[in-house]
């Protein structure tokens, strides 16, 4: 099979990225209007303004490109491939002795280009983007918190400063956590002075009470400065650990290098990584699910799609998006609940989707 590019694999590519980008823009779109909308309803809550739910909807727009592009180079595809069947070029393809794998891969190669880019996008200006978004919701879920990408959360707890440098989102059971890590407490007098400083390696709530563990204290006081350890206290803090875990970026807004930071941490501790784990894996195989992805609408722009108009496409587009989303999320939360290692359980998916699309193009050359 010849695979340099031809002028036939620029006519495929045209007409593939012309349709992608269209669909490409309409469903971020949308799904950035429909969270605007819901923006809309905490408007006037501690300050949060209308031009902050338009900022919020500005900074996430990378990571709502980065999650809609598969499903854009899927429908894409099918709307390109679907215009030059309908219209009788792929037929003159064909009989110009060009097989269906050899307009398939030109269709995936324009689709590979570009999620290079997505895939940049989505570990740069995504996760920063998604960490202004989520240091704007704390701030209007609770005054007394903060968020900075630098030195991490910030908290006001009565006449304590609260700095924690990370948190992470631990799976107990059946349920999540939230751990604060390199935790640092600022006890101040009633003149506003320091009277102790606490360093904890990390915090836990458990049992409903927090626990700092592996702590140093320094008092101040009239007489000097005095110095403790301790391996575990209990934290008498009102912080609630409901609104910590809402102040977490989620894992899959995550960057790859803080994702495998995190599984890295968990499992020297013997804790299981859990949601991390799933999450970097997905971020591993992103760009060969979206060319799976390509490929498996391939059969439709051969066959169904030679007769019937373009919403005929577009549904063919949305069932795949659709039943794939299902087959994905079924496979992983299997993989988790009977303790498949999440890399087989996010491969799987694409495994057989792939070998799907080789017995096709295997049987029709």
């Amino acid at each position: 099979m010849d695979l340099r590019i031809k002028r036939v694999d620029r006519l495929v590519a045209i007409s593939v990225l012309g349709s992608m980008l269209v669909v490409w823009l309409a469903l971020t779109c949308f799904d950035a209007v429909f969270e605007f909308l819901r923006q809309l309803a905490h408007v006037g809550k501690n300050g949060y303004t209308l031009g902050d739910a338009t900022v919020y909807i500005l900074v996430t727009i990378p990571r709502r490109m980065y999650e809609m592009f598969p499903n854009a180079a899927l429908i894409g595809g099918l709307l390109g491939l679907g215009g030059l069947a309908s219209s009788g070029e792929l037929t003159a393809l064909r009989a110009a002795s060009l097989s269906r794998m050899r307009i398939g891969l030109s269709a995936a190669g324009v689709v590979a280009v570009l999620v290079v880019a997505v895939v940049l996008m989505g570990e740069t200006v995504g996760p920063w983007g998604d960490q202004q978004a989520q240091a704007m919701q704390v701030r209007m879920k609770s005054g007394n918190l903060g968020l900075t990408n630098d030195s991490g959360l910030w908290a006001r707890d009565g006449d304590r400063i609260i700095n924690a440098k990370a948190s992470l989102l631990r799976h107990r059971k059946d349920h999540n956590e939230v751990q604060l890590a390199n935790v640092r407490v600022f006890t101040l007098s009633p003149d506003g002075q320091l009277s102790r400083f606490d360093w904890a390696h990390t915090a836990e709530h458990e049992d409903n009470q927090w626990v700092l563990n592996n702590v140093r204290s320094t008092t101040l006081d009239s007489t000097g400065v005095h110095s403790s350890q301790a391996a575990r206290v209990v934290w008498d803090s009102h912080l609630n650990p409901r609104i910590l875990e809402q102040s977490l970026i989620l894992p899959q807004y995550l960057p790859m290098r803080d994702l495998h930071r995190n599984m890295r941490y968990l499992e020297s501790n013997g804790e299981n990584p859990g949601p991390y784990a799933i999450a970097f894996w997905a971020r591993v195989f992103y760009p060969f699910n979206t060319l799976v992805l390509v490929l498996c609408a391939m059969p439709f722009a051969f066959g169904t799609l030679r007769s019937g108009g373009l919403g005929k496409r577009i549904f063919i587009g949305m069932l795949l998006a659709i039943g794939w989303y299902f087959l994905q999320k079924a496979m992983v939360s299997f993989g988790t609940v009977y303790g498949v290692p999440p890399m087989l359980a996010n491969l799987l998916p694409a495994v057989l989707l792939a070998m799907a699309a080789w017995l096709y193009f295997r049987k029709r050359v």
